[in-house]
C-alpha cells in the first residue's frame, strides 16, 4: 500500500504541469500579432486593388443577394423551402426588374438625343436673354469689348451641353456594353442565386468560427453594422427611385422638354447626399430658362423640387432609411468619391458599407478609449 501510494503521487504532480505547458504553447502558437492584422487589412485592399476588374460581377452578385435576402426570408415564413423561395424571387427580378429597366433606359437614350438636338434652339434663347447683361457689361468695362464676350459665352455653353450629352451617352452606351459582357450576364446571376440559396449557412458558419470569448461583442458589432448597411442601401435605394419617379413625372407636368432626364439625374444622385437634389434644380432652372425664356416655368420647377425636398425630408428618409443610420453625409460623399477614384464602379457598390464598417469600428475604438484609463486618469 505505501509504495503504491508513492507510484501515484508522481504521477499526479508530474501531469499537471504537462498540461498547463501543453495549453500555453497551443494559445502562443495560435496568438497573433496587431501587426499581422494590419499587413492583412493592406494586403486585403492591395488584392481588391489589383483583382478589381475581376470581383465586379462577385461583388454585383453578393450585394444583390445582400438586398433580395429579406424577401426570401418573408417567403421563408410561409412554409416556403429556401430554395424555391430564392428561385421564386429570381424569377420575379427578370421577370419585372429588366424589362423595366430596359424601358426606361430606352426612354433615358431618346431625352439624350432629344438634349444634343435641342441645344442649338436652347443656346440662341439663352443668348437673348444673356446679351443685355454683357452689353451693360462692356459698356462698365471697355477693356472687355475686344475680346468679344458673347462669342466666348456662346461657345463656353455650347462646348458645356455637348460634353454634358457626350457624358451621358457614352455612360449610357458602356451601361449598355457592361451589361451585354459575359461576365456579368452569367456569373453575377449564378452567383447571386448561390449566395441567396445559402445565404444562412455563411451566416451560420461565420458565426461558429468566431471566438467563444468575444463572440457576443463581434456578434453586436455586426449586427449595427447591418443595420447601418440595411437602413442605408435598401433604404436610400428606395428613396432614389421614388425621388426619380417624382421628379421626372413633376417636371413633365411642367412640360419641361427634358424633365425625364433630369428627373433621372436628380434620383439616381440622391444617392449622394444633397447633391442629387441641387445637380437637378440647377439643371431644370436653366433648360425651363432656356425653353420658356421665362420666369414662370422656372418658378414650376422650383416649385417641383421644394415639393419633393419636403416629401424626401419628411417622409422618405425618416420611414426609409431611418434616422439612426449613424453615417454623416460629408463621410458618405468622401467614401463615394475615394471609392470612385481608386476602384472606379466597383469601388462606389463597396464604398458605403466599408464606410459603415470603418463607422461603427471607429465608434466603437472611441467607446473603448472613453471607458479606459488613459482617458479617465
Amino acid at each position: 500500500m505505501p509504495s503504491t501510494k508513492v507510484m501515484k503521487q508522481p504521477a499526479v504532480k508530474t501531469a499537471a504541469p504537462k498540461t498547463g505547458v501543453g495549453v500555453s504553447a497551443v494559445r502562443s502558437r495560435f496568438y497573433v500579432s496587431p501587426y499581422i492584422w494590419l499587413v492583412i487589412f493592406f494586403a486585403f485592399f492591395y488584392l481588391l486593388y489589383v483583382l478589381r476588374s475581376v470581383l465586379m460581377p462577385f461583388v454585383a452578385g453578393i450585394l444583390l443577394a445582400y438586398l433580395l435576402d429579406p424577401m426570401v426570408d418573408k417567403l421563408e415564413k410561409l412554409k416556403i423551402s429556401r430554395l424555391w423561395a430564392t428561385l421564386l424571387v429570381c424569377f420575379l427580378v427578370v421577370l419585372i426588374v429588366l424589362p423595366a429597366l430596359g424601358l426606361f433606359l430606352g426612354m433615358l437614350e431618346n431625352q439624350i438625343s432629344l438634349l444634343l438636338q435641342a441645344t442649338p434652339k436652347y443656346l440662341g434663347l439663352i443668348m437673348e436673354k444673356v446679351r443685355p447683361i454683357l452689353q451693360n457689361l462692356t459698356e462698365r468695362f471697355p477693356d472687355m469689348k475686344g475680346s468679344n464676350l458673347e462669342e466666348m459665352v456662346k461657345g463656353n455653353i455650347g462646348n458645356g451641353l455637348k460634353i454634358v450629352g457626350k457624358v451621358l451617352s457614352g455612360l449610357l452606351s458602356n451601361g449598355f456594353a457592361l451589361i451585354n459582357l459575359i461576365s456579368l450576364i452569367l456569373i453575377t446571376p449564378v452567383v447571386t442565386f448561390y449566395m441567396l440559396r445559402d445565404w444562412d449557412i455563411f451566416v451560420a458558419k461565420i458565426e461558429g468560427l468566431l471566438p467563444k470569448k468575444s463572440k457576443k461583442g463581434i456578434m453586436d458589432t455586426l449586427g449595427e453594422i447591418n443595420v447601418i448597411i440595411a437602413g442605408f442601401i435598401r433604404g436610400q435605394l428606395s428613396v432614389c427611385l421614388i425621388l426619380g419617379l417624382f421628379y421626372s413625372i413633376g417636371l413633365k407636368l411642367v412640360e419641361l422638354e427634358l424633365g425625364l432626364l433630369v428627373g433621372f439625374i436628380a434620383g439616381i444622385i440622391s444617392f449622394i447626399p444633397y447633391v442629387g437634389s441641387i445637380t437637378g434644380f440647377v439643371l431644370g432652372c436653366v433648360l425651363a430658362f432656356a425653353q420658356y425664356g421665362d420666369v414662370e416655368h422656372v418658378m414650376y420647377v422650383i416649385g417641383v423640387f421644394l415639393v419633393g425636398q419636403f416629401l424626401e425630408g419628411n417622409f422618405l428618409t425618416p420611414k426609409l432609411v431611418g434616422e439612426s443610420v449613424g453615417l454623416h453625409p460629408v463621410w458618405v460623399m468622401f467614401a463615394l468619391l475615394a471609392g470612385g477614384v481608386l476602384l472606379g464602379f466597383l469601388g462606389l457598390m463597396l464604398a458605403v458599407p466599408l464606410a459603415a464598417i470603418i463607422g461603427v469600428l471607429v465608434r466603437n475604438a472611441i467607446k473603448r478609449y472613453k471607458l479606459s484609463s488613459l482617458y479617465l486618469d
